[in-house]
């Protein structure tokens, strides 16, 4: 007797994807309520069930949904944004500075509704998504119908939805809350990677992940630059690093992975880790190429991802798919590297394990749920067809297919995309809502890139310093007498600073725009050694002579002063000045209270270029009456110290330098 059920999908080419690859062709599914409940041949299963509904895949392939393993899915409203940019300008001078400006929850749901609608066009029925607002991507996703693991971002500074890592550590728990046991939608932890998460985050979420059992997502060794930061500041790679802080307690997914040795590899499949190629990414940010065909090989569950919009720039995910193929096979030399049966695998089974959802999806196997696509193989740029592999179906997918192929997509047993329309989505409309967003985004960006200080600003950490800087300085042939002289015991020494100073000063074509000036500052110990380097951005403002009675002085505006996080190579290529001048020093400072003011007084060897040794003395503040008083006062300190105050220079190093 017949055994009823809800729908049979029959006379397709059946690929389950499972370990055996198992085909049928032609061949039938069969699904009750959210499940499959068998598969086989077409003749086996007619015979076997009947139900309410049957649908004829007119001969089409008929396979499990594609698995996206990695994304930033609100980002489709950031493709485009920069492109043709060192990761580190990509991420932190363009793409963070917007989505500190624009990101809200009507960003991220219109973000996610143009994103998911992509994701099915392509074939793609469940993805592993890390972003901020994550819960308004669980929530419109899920009503959308697809499947998606949803990471909520932590970082160490403020993001868009949240003002501390504690707070975001607070919005995983109320997601997990919310979404524990969703049918569709399965919470997890972001730390968004080692270099923006320090072990107490990297704990935090590691905790809370292992406590309620969800996955926790993290980028790891993106850049070689990540790893060789890692191993100075740490003393080893970033995989031992993030293991050390007991992240792999967790159900790990490492997105990236690009550059980690075979002892690294060890590490991640004997911790269970499951990892995200991202192909495109890598190689449009040059980021490198990941050693996927050695992590496959050392047992590895290797999924293929997209990334986000902005870095990619699409959610094609046939593109990905070939790509991830290709490439195994020129890095390795080996054309038969990563066959496209695996990298199907990869795109499917595989890329569920690396998700840690291998139970529920995947693959074509009874109990798990009804993740399905079709694919119409019958056109022109996939024929003719050939039979006489077994495998060549996998390769026609791989190597020919395209995502215009993908005609239906079913998701918990219920059609998102039938006969390539996605009811309850209004295409034209996000395309419209999205135009709006770049417009004012556009307006950003153009009034921003007009200005060395709103670039400064936009990449964070920025302070207002003291408006006027008052200094003067002299040539000096011999330091020591005046050296003997501030130490003496007369002058209230407040602190001494020893200091080896390399400067490069930016030039810009505007005056306006002043001098941007990035130092690193080696603190010299007594013994001579260095005990730590301080890298910093100061802004100085158009410099200009004031003349006061009798005397003259250097005023100067100093406007803005930031940390200098990243590499001098950044700050070249974010602020893109016309020139620039470098000068490196060795500094005695003494900051000292001379009638009852403070003054910085410099004793200064200029090293490069070589001009021999000079006495600077400097005040700040915010007054400019304040600049005046403290102008006579350098004169007679000065004076005081034994050096003629008719020799001063008033004229900054980079002046004397030349601009």
């Amino acid at each position: 007797m017949s055994k009823k059920t809800d729908l049979i999908l029959t006379n397709a080419i059946v690929l389950t994807m499972d370990k055996l690859l198992n085909q049928y062709d032609p061949g039938a599914v069969v699904i009750k309520d959210d499940t499959i409940i068998d598969a086989g041949f077409s003749i086996d299963i007619e015979n076997k069930y009947t139900a309410k509904t049957i649908f004829d895949c007119k001969g089409r392939v008929l396979m499990p949904g594609l698995i996206n393993t990695h994304t930033h899915i609100p980002m489709t409203l950031l493709r485009g944004l920069a492109d043709d940019l060192r990761l580190e300008v990509w991420l932190l001078g363009y793409i963070m500075p917007v989505e500190r400006e624009y990101v809200s929850k009507e960003f991220v749901k219109l973000g996610t509704k143009i994103g998911c609608a992509e994701l099915i066009r392509t074939g793609i029925t469940c993805f592993n998504d890390m972003y901020y607002f994550e819960e308004v991507v669980a929530k419109t996703t899920a009503e959308i119908g697809l499947r998606a693991i949803c990471s909520q971002t932590v970082l160490k500074f403020p993001t868009p939805d949240a003002h501390s890592y504690e707070e975001s550590i607070e919005l995983t728990r109320g997601l997990i809350e919310r979404y524990k046991n969703h049918p569709l939608i399965i919470p997890a932890v972001a730390p968004h990677a080692a270099y923006t998460c320090p072990p107490e985050i990297l704990k935090a979420c590691t905790d809370l992940a292992v406590e309620n059992d969800i996955p926790l997502h993290i980028h790891i060794s993106e850049t070689a630059e990540e790893v060789e930061n890692m191993r100075k500041q740490e003393g080893m790679p970033v995989v031992p690093y993030v293991k050390k802080q007991g992240l792999f307690k967790a159900k790990t997914i490492a997105a990236h992975c690009v550059h980690i040795d075979e002892g690294e590899m060890h590490t991640l499949e004997h911790s269970g880790v499951g990892v995200a190629h991202n192909p495109s990414s890598n190689l449009k940010l040059a980021s490198g190429l990941a050693p996927v065909k050695r992590m496959l090989e050392l047992g590895l569950n290797v999924g293929i991802g997209t990334d986000g919009t902005a870095s990619n720039n699409d959610l094609d995910f046939f593109e990905e798919i070939r790509l991830a193929t290709f490439l195994a096979k020129g890095t390795s030399g080996d054309p038969t590297a990563v066959p496209a049966v695996k990298t199907l695998e990869m795109a499917t089974r595989i890329g569920a394990e690396a998700l840690h959802i291998g139970n529920i999806t995947g693959s074509i196997e009874k109990g798990k749920r009804a993740d399905l696509i079709t694919i119409d193989l019958s056109t022109l740029h996939n024929s003719p067809h050939f039979r006489h592999n077994i495998n060549g179906i996998y390769s026609q997918i791989v190597y020919a297919s395209k995502s215009t192929d993908v005609n239906d997509v079913m998701v918990n047993g219920k059609w998102l995309m039938n006969d390539k329309a996605i009811p309850g989505l209004d295409e034209e409309d996000l395309i419209k809502q999205s135009q709006e967003y770049a417009k004012e985004i556009d307006i950003f960006i153009q009034k921003r890139e007009k200005s060395v200080i709103s670039k400064l600003i936009a990449i964070g950490g920025t302070t207002e310093e003291e408006s006027f800087e008052v200094q003067a300085k002299v040539s000096i042939k011999n330091p020591i007498p005046i050296i003997e002289k501030i130490e003496s015991g007369e002058l209230e020494i407040i602190r001494t600073r020893h200091y080896h100073e390399y400067d490069i000063y930016f030039n810009f074509a505007e005056e306006e725009d002043g001098n941007l000036r990035f130092r690193e500052d080696h603190f010299i110990e007594e013994d001579g050694t260095v005990s730590h380097v301080r890298s910093r951005l100061t802004l100085i403002g158009p410099s200009r002579e004031h003349q006061y009675p009798q005397k003259d002085v250097l005023l100067s505006r100093s406007r803005y002063l930031a940390p200098a996080g990243q590499s001098l190579r950044f700050y070249k290529e974010y602020f893109k000045p016309t020139g620039e001048i470098e000068i490196e020093k060795d500094r005695m400072r003494y900051l000292v209270n001379y009638e009852g003011e403070k003054f910085f007084i410099n004793i200064d060897e200029l090293i490069k270029p070589k001009l021999g040794y000079f006495l600077e003395i400097k005040a700040r503040t915010w007054s400019q009456i304040d600049a005046e008083e403290k102008s006579d006062l350098i004169i007679n300190l000065i004076e005081y110290l034994g050096v003629s105050a008719e020799e001063k220079i008033t004229k900054d190093y980079l002046e004397i330098v030349g601009r």
